[in-house]
């Protein structure tokens, strides 16, 4: 006769593997009906540049909520508003903050692969590895989940967002509902870096309140596996731009003469990093220490670095940490635009008047934005530069040899929340229950979110449940998410609101 013990086990792994079937039954079936409101909302254009598509987007928004129970409250800022969604239940416990992203990044019609990057598409791969348009509507019956949608905010971070729609419905059909408070607060300026969203925080702290905040957004580890994310790097900007003659010069009348100022900037450059792609800014990495402890918590991510090389298309990584994981953990010093002339076919035999450099720096928690700034702006006078806010005037102009405007801004700062905290063991549960097995855990992701003012402001922790395949062409032509990873999604959001707090 079998022991008590063991049938007690027995019938707690059955229960526990019904429940996993029931999740990925109502999550599937969900998700198919999900995907027409998913084409409506990907329709929508979202470029935050423009305020008149954001409102249609925030419309679309409250309309959504609000037919899933919610009370919607828009709290205004200087230029669109942020949407807050509210949903309680009896003898909550706790209340839950989520983060949605809505508005995406601009686009170049003609730079994609389909008529209009805001009408989404539905693409399978060919015999020869080539993307083929397939009919949208095949999605309504059912779906391949190697197919892919194509659409400007698929996978950042419209695709989440929907999912976790789709999935509230999933949880309307179990008859469940969870035990905590649900707050969710949409971002309509994310791609812009936020810049009304500290001030947002704090004008509606009370409003916001909650215990945690759980951020929808980012791609999984690079295996596609599930993953939580435990903190993600801040952001600050810097622009530098070097002026030569007044206006752009014959270089065959006044080369060898005319100093040029995209080779200055060039040199520039060339001098805040060394030939393994180190910052040599003195007191750059300052603060930054990784314990023995941290090396082999970050060793557990299962990265095949062969692999990653092989995806970025690179035979070997800059030396800035030991290996991918590590490179994370450091701010870092990215060129991410530069301007002088004219390039191709409209090249033209011309000294340059100016040369503009774009600069983001990734912040760690341990990273002062300020200081940051302050060092690289310390370098370029050193190298002999007097700075000057935008244009030099005629007197500085015959003053001084090299003259170099300089601006910055900050978006946001790190964070970083213990993967023991109340809410890394909660969403581990969660993944668990839906996945049957423990998420890769990222200590930092290498992307940036605007969660900072969050954790500072509400003084609470944020953890980020990414879902979206890291192949999505995120910011660039032809984003995509794959659908097998949309109907995860709503597995894992389903699962999140499923299990107790």
């Amino acid at each position: 006769m079998k022991s008590l013990p063991y049938l007690l086990l027995l019938l707690s792994t059955s229960l526990f593997a019904q429940k996993a079937i029931d999740l990925q039954q109502v999550s599937e079936k969900n998700a198919i009906q999900s995907f027409k409101e998913l084409y409506e909302l990907l329709s929508l254009t979202n470029d935050a540049h423009f305020p008149a598509d954001i409102e249609k987007n925030v419309q679309w928004c409250e309309n959504a909520f609000a037919k899933r129970g919610f009370t919607t409250m828009r709290l205004e800022t200087p230029t669109v508003p942020r949407l807050l969604a509210e949903r309680k239940v009896k003898k909550a416990k706790k209340t839950v903050l989520i983060y949605l992203q809505i508005d995406g990044q601009p686009v170049n019609p003609a730079q994609w692969n389909q008529e209009n990057p805001w009408i989404p598409v539905l693409k399978e791969k060919d015999s020869q590895g080539t993307w083929k348009t397939i009919p949208y509507e095949r999605l309504y019956e059912g779906y391949n989940p190697d197919w892919r949608i194509f659409a400007r905010s698929t996978s950042d971070a419209k695709g989440p967002a929907m999912a976790f729609i789709a999935s509230l419905d999933a949880l309307k059909e179990l008859k469940g509902e969870p035990n905590y408070n649900i707050k969710v607060i949409m971002d309509f300026e994310e791609e812009l870096g936020s810049p009304n969203l500290p001030a947002a925080v704090a004008k509606y702290k009370n409003e916001l309140a909650a215990d945690m905040l759980i951020i929808f957004d980012g791609p999984r580890h690079v295996s596609n596996q599930p993953t939580l994310s435990f903190g993600a790097r801040g952001i600050c900007e810097i622009t530098i731009t070097t002026f030569g003659p007044r206006t752009p010069m014959h270089s065959g009348n006044y080369g060898n003469y005319t100093p040029n100022p995209a080779l200055r900037l060039a040199k520039l450059l060339g001098g805040m990093k060394d030939d393994n792609g180190v910052v040599t800014i003195p007191g750059f990495y300052d603060g930054v220490v990784l314990t023995d402890e941290e090396k082999q918590i970050l060793k557990q991510v299962p990265d095949d670095e062969n692999e990653i090389k092989k995806f970025l298309g690179i035979a070997a990584p800059d030396q800035v940490g030991t290996n991918f994981q590590e490179s994370l953990q450091y701010p870092s010093l990215n060129i991410r635009g530069l301007d002088a002339l004219f390039i191709g076919k409209e090249a033209r035999n011309l000294i340059p008047a100016t040369a503009t450099a774009e600069i983001d720096i990734r912040l760690v928690p341990s990273s002062d934005p300020e200081r940051l700034i302050g060092l690289v702006k310390k370098y370029i006078k050193d190298e002999g530069y007097y700075l000057v806010e935008n244009e030099p005037t005629e007197a500085e102009r015959m003053q001084y040899p090299r003259i170099a405007s300089f601006q910055s801004s900050i978006s946001y700062g790190a964070f970083q929340t213990p993967f023991n905290s109340e809410t890394g063991i909660w969403l581990s549960k969660a993944m668990q229950k839906a996945f049957g097995k423990e998420p890769i855990k990222v200590r930092t992701a290498g992307g940036s979110i605007p969660i900072s003012p969050f954790v500072i402001t509400l003084g609470i922790p944020a953890v980020a449940v990414p879902t979206v395949n890291a192949d999505n062409n995120q910011h660039a032509e032809n984003e995509n998410i794959r659908v097998g990873n949309y109907v995860e999604a709503v597995k894992t959001f389903l699962a999140i609101l499923t299990e107790k707090l």
